[in-house]
């Protein structure tokens, strides 16, 4: 009986895991110099951009994030506005689907931009699955505690 329910519970802690890897979203915000929240450090996690004005969670369905800094080179670095910084949802993944960060070409300007794959990867602490696969790991480990008695 424990390892029925042992098995149930594991396979729908893999189920979670595949449905919430399929929803992909993306932070969408921009903001310039010191005023807004969209530089760095972000300050807001997904719980709270109701509270944030021009923050918003957006349903990504490429996958692919990406936070650019525009105004670190050139004409822009002296301006007293400061660099811009926008977060955004990729409408198609990078030429060699490399997560990075970079300079590059955007609208006819040099900008930092980096991308990324993943649940709002591009927010302040990137979505990772280390606490599923904690809980998954500690269940094993009851479960062989318990089945050896």
């Amino acid at each position: 009986m424990k390892k029925i329910l042992f098995n149930i519970c594991f396979m729908g802690l893999l189920f979670i895991g595949l449905v919430n890897g399929l929803n992909k979203r993306c932070m969408r915000c921009r903001s310039r110099g010191e005023l807004g929240s969209c530089g760095d450090p972000f300050p807001t996690n997904v719980t709270e951009t109701e509270t944030q004005i021009g923050i918003h969670v957006v349903a990504c369905p490429s996958g692919w994030c990406g936070k650019m800094i525009e105004g670190t080179t050139g004409a822009f670095r002296t301006d007293d506005y400061g660099a811009a910084t926008q977060r955004m949802c990729l409408q198609r993944s990078p030429s060699d689907d490399e997560e990075r960060c970079a300079y590059t070409m955007w609208n006819h300007r040099k900008v930092y931009m980096c991308f990324c794959n993943g649940d709002l990867c591009n927010a302040a602490d990137k979505a990772t699955s280390f606490h599923s696969m904690l809980l998954i790991s500690i269940l094993v480990l009851i479960y062989n505690v318990t089945a050896a008695m």
